[in-house]
């Protein structure tokens, strides 16, 4: 896949970023045509405004970052980011019970989730993280697969807020495993053209990242659009 704006997430999910922060974010991902800005779920609404008529859609986060909350807990947040204009929602997995063996809590939990996102429109995307940094290779595809088979849109290799980010070793082994039809998303520690370059090589179809601007300037100097 080469690289263009569609394939970027622009992402700002720094608990201490303040309004002008947001808006400023927002306005450069419309700018730029960037596939989504993903957001925490208090800046849906102002994303959202920032957002509409334009080609970026506006993405947020639900159990982030470490997946442990109830299943009523991340279905009021999806139900109510999507009420506010979320288009997206990245959903950590519960990480605790996947290394305990509860997949199928596991699975019915995104099943929940992905029903809910689906209701509410064609055009609504679930992206489930599975913090690849933390399981083995086992988990990773056992992950990866129960997501799938429960209505994911997306696998996310990462929050950005674990132990490390994506790797192209990860989407690899995620492409091997997945549907054609599934989507991945590398996110966590992109920062470089190089780096996204070699994800979307090895599968991904998103790149998530808060350098997006960056990213862009580096593909227009190497070789442009064409």
């Amino acid at each position: 896949m080469r690289f263009s704006p569609r394939c970027i997430d622009q992402t700002l999910l720094r608990p201490e970023a303040a309004q002008a922060e947001v808006e400023k974010f927002c306005r450069e991902a419309v700018q730029a045509k960037f596939a989504a800005v993903c957001v925490l779920p208090c800046w849906v609404s102002l994303a959202d405004r920032l957002c509409v008529a334009s080609a970026t859609v506006v993405c947020t986060v639900v159990g982030f970052p470490l997946g442990g909350n109830s299943l009523l807990s991340k279905l009021t947040e999806t139900a109510e980011s999507l009420s506010r204009g979320a288009r997206e929602i990245d959903l950590v997995i519960n990480l605790g019970w996947l290394k305990s063996g509860a997949e199928l809590q596991v699975a019915q939990e995104i099943a929940a989730v992905a029903e809910l996102v689906h209701q509410t429109g064609s055009s609504r995307l679930l992206k489930v993280i599975i913090e690849t940094c933390w399981l083995t290779e086992r988990e990773k595809q056992t992950a990866a697969l129960l997501a799938e088979q429960a209505g994911a849109d997306m696998i996310k290799t990462s929050t950005g807020f674990g132990s490390g980010g994506a790797t192209v070793e990860d989407v690899r082994l995620l492409r091997r495993v997945l549907a054609a039809k599934t989507g991945i998303k590398a996110a966590g520690g992109v920062r470089t053209l190089t780096q996204a370059l070699s994800l979307l090589e090895a599968g991904a179809d998103r790149i998530g990242t808060s350098a997006g601007l960056t990213l862009l300037r580096e593909w227009r100097m190497a070789d442009g659009p064409a």
